[in-house]
């Protein structure tokens, strides 16, 4: 390089100080966010997620970056040089994707009695939502229930509710249609106790007995609680039939004059088309519209529902109703609204059983085999006496509700229960919804099953990958993600999640649980 002689000493000064600036300006370069973190963190640390393609759960554009993890947080997301770190373990994350892992807002099992809920972290789940329909643990002091499950230590995180009816059993309200003030009383301070103990909010399960006998009054007075406590009431609805369901989503939106409110597994039974679901939206939409609060929903990706067989009872002829009673007084009455209420929910081979001693047949199927009519077969049965699944919604309609923006996927499955729902919902909206059909990306999906239930359930650092987040993490090729489960056999396991970690532990890989690493969520 050429350099000019200074033709004065003025212009010898210039170029001196002109070099001195260069030198302190490459002196004084600032440390990266990596350098940073050695600097604060030190250089031990315990897995290290390298070279994946991180959807954060917020962002639509997917970006290389590697994970750092201590403990259960996530310390760093960038450029990591492994040569400047010790780390325990490591994940090659190449060719894949890096997401939080999912959340299902709307769940059931008993860790007490089933701790691993391996069907859950098979499909990428790492929180579940239990104390669902308005029925919790009934525990006067929930915080004991808590505890135990702690102890033994569950597969998945655990985000508890409150129920409704359990509220009323507890209280000793039991089936009373309307509550006196002093039992009413009652219930809130169950329900206050429960919300300061950790719950995130109130269930109600309004098309099942106890909560079917709740009015306007009684509802109000739980949401005042639950909205005073910054909690969310989510709702099996009252009737989810098309005739039935806007009257019954103003019912939760009336005690959403108070607090959050969700609408459970979004349905509408025996609805037919898009535009059906479009009515559905804008009525949610204009009450979000209106209110200070969230106005959410979850969905499920099946058209068949799964309950007890209660669904097709009349309600004179349940608790606390005498059944055998019933039975032998309006047998005639009775039979004639198992009936009509079968064939108006497309007949009886659209009911499928899921409980002994005939599980895997339709009613359709045990009448023949009887060689009884149908409503004689249930009528024996009685409401209580099965659960099944029930092939009652629409495919296009029920497709519109799972693409709005603020309805969040859930599974309203179990590690037990008799349908496909529990073991493939996560799965089946990758792979159907992401790959197959194409009608949302990638990211949306991961946000529809991440950040989004996580900022409604008000989950405190879970649902995306940041710095200062809990580690819960997924390692997946979302060409690879299979739901497997059918209604034959509807407890195989998805296939296709590499990795699954929770709270910065790996719980299941490769198809193979590998610890229980979660925990109870105190909101």
């Amino acid at each position: 390089m050429k350099i000019e002689q200074p033709t004065n000493a003025f212009q010898f000064l210039n170029q001196i100080c002109l070099l001195v600036l260069t030198s302190l300006a490459f002196s004084c370069t600032s440390p990266t966010p990596f350098q940073e973190l050695l600097e604060t963190q030190g250089r031990q640390y315990d897995l290290l997620v390298r070279n994946g393609q991180v959807l954060d759960g917020l962002d639509s554009i997917p970006r290389l970056a590697d994970v750092l993890i201590r403990n259960d947080s996530i310390l760093f997301l960038g450029e990591v040089d492994t040569a400047s770190i010790v780390v325990e373990s490591i994940i090659d994350a190449s060719g894949k994707y890096v997401t939080p892992g999912f959340i299902d807002t709307h769940a059931h099992g008993n860790p007490l009695e089933g701790p691993n809920f391996e069907n859950f972290l098979a499909m990428g789940v790492t929180t579940i939502c239990l104390g669902q329909d308005g029925d919790s643990p009934e525990y006067g002091d929930i915080r004991q229930w808590m505890d135990k499950v702690d102890s033994i230590g569950p597969g998945v995180n655990i985000a508890l509710f409150a129920g409704h009816g359990t509220l009323r059993q507890l209280s000793g309200v039991g089936y009373k249609p309307e509550p006196e003030p002093a039992e009413i009383t009652k219930m809130e301070t169950l329900l206050t106790g429960a919300m300061d103990a950790g719950c995130f909010g109130m269930t109600t399960g309004l098309e099942y007995t106890p909560g079917t006998y709740a009015g306007d009054e009684e509802l109000a007075a739980l949401a005042k609680i639950v909205g005073s406590k910054n909690g969310l009431i989510m709702s099996h609805v009252r009737n989810e039939d098309n005739d039935a369901i806007e009257a019954s989503i103003q019912e939760l939106l009336r005690q959403g004059q108070y607090c959050n409110v969700q609408v459970s597994h979004l349905k509408v039974v025996y609805g037919k088309g898009e535009e059906r679901a479009e009515e559905i939206l804008h009525l949610l939409e204009e009450a979000r519209k209106n209110s200070k609060f969230t106005v959410t929903a979850d969905i499920y990706p099946y058209t068949a529902s799964y309950t007890g067989i209660g669904i097709v009872f009349p309600q004179w002829a349940k608790l606390p109703n005498d059944y055998e009673q019933v039975k032998r007084e309006k047998r005639k009455e009775l039979l004639e609204f198992l009936r009509r209420k079968v064939m108006a929910r497309n007949g009886p081979k659209a009911t499928l059983f899921g409980t002994a001693p005939y599980a895997g047949r339709t009613l359709a199927q045990v009448a023949a085999e009887q060689g009884l009519p149908f409503e004689e077969v249930l009528l024996d049965i009685g409401p209580g006496g099965a659960s099944g699944a029930y092939f009652v919604m629409d495919e296009a309609l029920q497709g519109r509700l799972l693409e709005d923006p603020h309805v969040m996927i859930c599974s309203d499955g179990s590690p037990t229960m008799h349908h496909p729902r529990g073991y493939g919902s996560f799965a089946k909206i990758i792979e159907q919804y992401v790959q197959e059909e194409q009608r949302f990306s990638l990211a949306e999906a991961v946000r529809k099953m991440t950040s989004l239930p996580a900022q409604t359930l008000g989950l405190q650092n879970r649902g995306r990958l940041q710095a200062g987040y809990h580690a819960d993490l997924l390692v997946f090729d979302p060409k690879k993600i299979k739901a497997r489960a059918t209604f034959s056999e509807p407890h195989r396991l998805t296939e296709g999640l590499d990795w699954v970690i929770v709270n910065g532990k790996v719980a299941f890989q490769d198809g193979k649980l590998k610890g229980r690493q979660g925990k109870v969520l105190r909101k």
